[in-house]
């Protein structure tokens, strides 16, 4: 079995990276992620909240808890008002794919990782032990 270099498997890495952002998944992720940045009303809607935000923290710095609740529950209105447009429920629907195809891809990268290192044991791979064991059941031999 080759041996390969961090540098090595880090430069296959990116070249994964770089397959992975022209799947069909994050292209649509990135078409719908400009017709959000497109989108004015999405985009006022955004500026008013982080101002709302920035209010907020001023009103805890000053311990003034009426006036936080106030903004506090005009920041939920406004997320609520956000969440019900269209392209917003898109765009939060293509961020689960593409979470989902990552972590797809990471869990095969884990998985055929730990076969490997069971199988260059000469262990098991259905109970999952590497062959490192021995007879006694202490690693090793210790």
């Amino acid at each position: 079995m080759a041996e390969y270099t961090r540098t090595q498997v880090l430069d296959e890495a990116r070249n994964l990276a770089k397959m992975l952002a022209s799947t069909e998944e994050i292209d649509r992720f990135k078409q719908v992620e400009a017709k959000i940045n497109d989108n004015k009303k999405v985009q006022q809607l955004i500026k008013r909240i982080k101002a709302l935000q920035k209010q907020a923290v001023n009103f805890q710095a000053y311990q003034k808890t009426e006036a936080l609740k106030k903004v506090e529950a005009e920041i939920d209105r406004l997320q609520a008002e956000i969440d019900d447009i269209p392209v917003v429920q898109e765009f939060k629907e293509t961020q689960i794919v593409v979470n989902d195809v990552l972590q797809l891809v990471s869990g095969t990268i884990a998985r055929e990782v730990t076969n490997n290192v069971i199988s260059s044991t000469g262990g098991d791979l259905l109970s999952g032990e590497t062959g490192s064991k021995s007879k006694n059941g202490s690693v090793c031999g210790h």
